[in-house]
């Protein structure tokens, strides 16, 4: 067997996987194909791809290098603000408009430094770069610390919240608690054509099934036997000669551009960039959406972001004050009783299904 059919089966092995890759595909064909959908329609689907790219990202430094951040806001607050000041400056330009961040700010133009983020691709390489620095710093000083496990996790927990203070902060210059908002224009075309939400929509799908698809491959390789040794037995890893060192900052930047990635898809789709995007909250649901699809399967980090946030809109328009406690539910049921998340219903049955003995009373024969 030909390496190249060899790859081809193991990605086709993982029918969850094939089968999530697929549906993804199909919706952003029928996003681009199909006629009359509605603007709200077509952007909520644009938001979940986001979210799901998110997810997928915190799944390739949790699922397989077993690795928790709970600070993965903070990467995509990074793709988030470039974008944003990249559509300020694209709308100035062709609009002519001055934004309200210029009043509230109390400026009398952007700042001068925003100038080259009016180019696309310089606020693409600008954000990847960005993103890629501080995971590398970040990583590149707790990773050779031998920091991991919950104190890792709490690190990245505080790191996110320093950011969200530093930003809600107007001498910070993105805005303040106010944020970056009343864009224009995007590619030279109206925020309000129609055809605008369905191309950003396509384009966050078809750039989370590239992902999906680039992840497994990389998983099933080399590099990703190696991350689930790591995270199995680091210990004896190390003493075989690897260096565990370069796999995890290796996957952890990796894991930091993607979420940027999510972030320059997410911010035109909600017209809207602010500090709360880097609120603790949102790193910690970003958590709860691989835990529930389940951890280590790529495709069960998009399933359970879909899931998860697919009910958290239909619940903000009827009943916003129940959703933390239907949140809070699916954390308790995952963590006591599918710790694989949804992979683990299959294999699940109450246990006096599995044991039927444990419903016989004691003197009864078998």
């Amino acid at each position: 067997m030909s390496p190249k059919s060899h790859i081809l089966r193991r990605v086709l092995e993982d029918r969850m996987f094939v089968g999530v890759t697929v549906a993804v595909a199909v919706a952003g064909l029928v996003v681009a194909a199909v006629p009359g959908l509605s603007g709200y329609r077509v952007n909520v689907v644009g938001q979940l791809a986001c979210f799901a790219l998110l997810a997928l990202s915190l799944d390739l430094i949790w699922g397989y290098a077993g690795i928790l951040s709970l600070g993965h806001g903070l990467f995509f607050a990074i793709g988030g603000y470039v974008i944003g000041m990249h559509l300020l400056e694209h709308s100035v330009a062709t609009t002519g408009v001055t934004p309200d961040i210029v009043q509230f700010m109390g400026w009398t133009a952007l700042p001068g430094w925003w100038s080259p983020l009016e180019s696309f691709p310089v606020a693409l390489v600008a954000a990847l770069a960005c993103s890629f620095a501080v995971a590398f710093l970040f990583g590149w000083v707790s990773f050779r610390s031998r920091v991991g496990g919950v104190y890792f996790a709490i690190i990245t927990q505080a790191l996110v919240y320093v950011a969200m203070l530093l930003m809600f902060r107007n001498d910070t210059g993105f805005g303040g608690n106010n944020g970056m908002t009343g864009f224009q224009t995007i590619f030279g075309a109206p925020f309000q054509s129609p055809g605008v939400a369905k191309g950003l929509a396509v384009t966050s799908l078809t750039v989370l099934v590239a992902a999906l698809v680039a992840c497994r491959l990389l998983m099933i390789g080399r590099f990703g036997r190696l991350l689930v040794a790591t995270r199995d037995d680091e210990t004896r890893l190390r003493s075989l000669g690897y260096e565990t060192l370069r796999l995890k900052l290796g996957v952890w930047c990796l894991s930091a551009v993607l979420a940027a990635i999510a972030g320059l898809l997410y911010v035109p789709q909600v017209g809207i960039i602010n500090p709360r995007v880097l609120s603790p909250e949102l790193s910690i649901e970003i958590a709860v959406w691989c835990a529930i699809g389940g951890r280590g399967r790529l495709a069960g980090a998009v399933i359970g972001a879909v899931l998860v946030n697919a009910i958290k809109f239909s619940l903000s328009a009827t009943m916003p004050e129940l959703w933390p406690f239907i949140l809070a539910g699916l954390v308790i049921l995952v963590a006591l009783i599918f710790p694989n998340g949804l992979l683990d219903i299959g294999r699940w049955k109450p246990t006096w299904i599995a044991r039927p003995d444990a419903l016989r009373p004691k003197d009864a024969t078998p």
